[in-house]
């Protein structure tokens, strides 16, 4: 017995903790918190695949698998597979995870304490009584920032029981996958995707009014919400949307893609093409639902005389930084057409002119611009809604389609 004392007396720190501290394979309650202390939660699966560890972070239907994981004894890093966007993490001996979420911006990185606790399937803690409103269908909804100035949107709801599930689709883009609960008479719902950390809460008056929202984004943001069910609803209207100069019939651009090589749209690749331009960004989540969609979309048509090019508007003009987050954004969706730096920051209030004068303003990100055979703009599509409204997202690979085979016919 003296000599075992010995011995473990003797083991390293770190071997103890990995003897005690453990990840376990069940679904993590993972909780970020604000700096006012509200909290944004989502789920993640923990699974093991060919002998490593894989974490699957749930919204919805969408399960973004998280595959770049390290740990060290009781030390967990894992990265999300898109963003400026990991986790620096502790595991506790119950196996719950403590750290932070490491956030890039166009300024400082931000810190978020996190914490996720094991054998935590739920998102919202519900009550057992039985659900009595239901708020399934589209909503006009009013956002009112702390100036008193609005902005309109619409919300598309799903409720079966007590679940919820749904999201926001505003002037530049929509919200993606949120999920949440229907309790008593408020609604919760949050989504993180590794970008995106909202959280939005109401009370449900009854099936047609929703009062008193608040939504909660980024480490300090808020707006306040309210709510009228019209299934006849629309989407407001973008002011001023981007769109091609007086006088002017196409783009012209020469930038450097991710090798450092100069590409324009006079390079022969190029000539007698359908081409599609996206302006984008890697911090962007619309751009990546778009991108899934355009490399996919890419690698099967490209042979029709399709090609797809990707400008960057990145946080910084750092090169490296630009160059790190775009190679993983390229990795992440296969992408085989040039995604090309512009050099220029998103923030840049000159942006447009610097890179595009041809236009007026870029609003939103992703816009997409479709040039014909001869280079001329015919299509500019300065919103762009995902896998996640439903309805939208098909009318939009619909009207896609079309226009695209339409000017491979000309």
């Amino acid at each position: 017995m003296k000599y075992l004392l010995i011995v473990l007396f003797f083991l390293p720190a770190g071997m103890l903790a990995a003897q005690t501290a453990k990840l376990r394979q069940t679904t993590y309650r993972g909780i970020l918190y604000r700096q006012d202390g509200k909290e944004v939660v989502f789920t993640m699966d923990v699974k093991t695949e060919k002998g490593k560890p894989v974490f699957y972070v749930i919204n919805d239907t969408e399960h973004l698998r998280v595959t770049d994981i390290k740990q060290t004894g009781d030390s967990l890093i894992f990265n999300m597979p898109v963003f400026e966007s990991s986790f620096h993490t502790k595991i506790e001996k119950n196996g719950s995870l403590t750290g932070t979420w490491l956030k890039g911006t166009r300024g400082e990185p931000q810190y978020w304490p996190f914490t996720a606790i094991p054998g935590q399937s739920f998102r919202f803690k519900s009550s057992k009584a039985t659900v009595k409103k239901s708020i399934t269908g589209k909503w006009i909804v009013t956002f009112t920032n702390t100036n008193g100035t609005t902005e309109k949107a619409l919300a598309i709801f799903k409720q079966s029981k007590n679940k919820l599930t749904g999201t926001f689709l505003t002037t530049t883009g929509d919200y993606r996958y949120l999920d949440g609960i229907v309790t008593n008479d408020s609604l919760q719902l949050s989504t993180f995707d590794g970008a995106h950390a909202y959280t939005f809460t109401a009370a449900v008056d009854d099936n047609n009014t929703i009062s008193g929202g608040t939504y909660y984004f980024g480490p300090a943001g808020k707006q306040s919400w309210t709510a009228i069910k019209d299934n006849n609803a629309v989407i407001p209207e973008q002011e001023s949307p981007t769109s091609l100069r007086k006088g002017e019939t196409g783009l012209n651009f020469a930038f450097n893609d991710l090798n450092d090589k100069l590409v324009s749209l006079k390079d022969e690749q190029f000539k007698d093409k359908v081409v599609i331009v996206e302006l984008m960004g890697s911090w962007c989540p619309n751009c990546m639902d778009e991108t899934k969609f355009l490399s996919a979309y890419y690698r099967k048509n490209k042979k029709r005389g399709v090609e797809v090019i990707a400008l960057a508007y990145e946080y910084s003009t750092d090169l490296q930084r630009s160059k790190a987050s775009l190679e993983k954004f390229k990795a992440k969706f296969n992408i085989e057409y040039p995604v090309l730096i512009t050099g220029v920051a998103v923030g840049d209030e000159k942006r447009t002119e610097k890179t595009l004068p041809q236009l007026t303003p870029i609003r939103s990100f992703p816009t997409t611009i479709i040039l014909d055979k001869k280079g001329n703009v015919r299509d500019i599509q300065t919103v762009f809604y995902g896998p996640g409204t439903g309805e939208y997202y098909d009318q939009f690979l619909k009207g896609f389609n079309e226009t695209v085979d339409k000017l491979l016919l000309e």
